[in-house]
């Protein structure tokens, strides 16, 4: 499945709730959201007088929510489901722990971008350093200790230097670190599913895959 390239706001629509995929832009009253708190289409709006969800759809709707905040295609999201089953304790907890050390994402919640699309940019073209390397793999799985930063050479960039800005007025959560002088940050532990700010039901993502 190819990646999504059409109107991001269409899909927060479709989920119902801010995917936060225009980053501050969302936070503003130009949120589609805002101005349009129904499913695109010829029929959305009468999306109100539809029959009751069945379980399938509920289960399908939480896990295409989840894969679109983070901006997987489905097989990333199902690759990363196989892997963390096997892992030991709570499947959905582990998979949204998993989805938060991808580079991309720790790049974003760091607010050296101002999205996660904007942060995977970052990565790919090369902007991103890990323990002093450069990484340009969006899925590699930041740990606990490792330094995360942008390069030197890209810390005038005018996007990062904006996401940089707003990151004063918010801050990092608890389980990441950042000079924002310096642009770097730090991973400090893992985070535990409290710490993470995902109104997500992961469990209907488990059973989906289950079945």
């Amino acid at each position: 499945m190819a990646r999504y390239t059409g109107p991001v706001c269409k899909l927060c629509r479709r989920e119902g709730t801010k995917l936060f995929l225009k980053g501050t832009r969302c936070l503003t009253e130009k949120c589609a959201i805002e101005r349009r708190a129904y499913p695109p289409g010829q029929h959305g709006q009468a999306a109100g007088r539809r029959r009751k969800a069945s379980e399938y759809q509920k289960q399908l709707r939480e896990k295409q929510k989840v894969r679109r905040l983070y901006g997987l295609t489905e097989r990333q999201f199902r690759n990363t489901f196989d892997r963390v089953r096997k892992l030991p304790g709570v499947t959905g907890s582990n998979l949204l722990i998993a989805l938060e050390s991808r580079l991309d994402n720790v790049v974003h919640r760091m607010g050296f971008a101002p999205s996660r699309k904007s942060a995977r940019q970052l990565v790919r073209h090369g902007h991103v350093e890990v323990n002093g390397k450069r990484v340009d793999v969006p899925s590699y799985l930041v740990k606990p200790g490792q330094e995360v930063k942008i390069a030197e050479q890209s810390r005038n960039l005018t996007s990062v230097r904006a996401s940089l800005e707003a990151l004063s007025r918010a801050g990092p959560l608890s389980w990441i670190t950042v000079d924002a002088d310096k642009a770097v940050g730090k991973m400090t532990e893992v985070p535990t599913r409290d710490e993470i700010p995902v109104a997500a039901q992961e469990q209907l993502i488990v059973e989906l895959y289950s079945k």
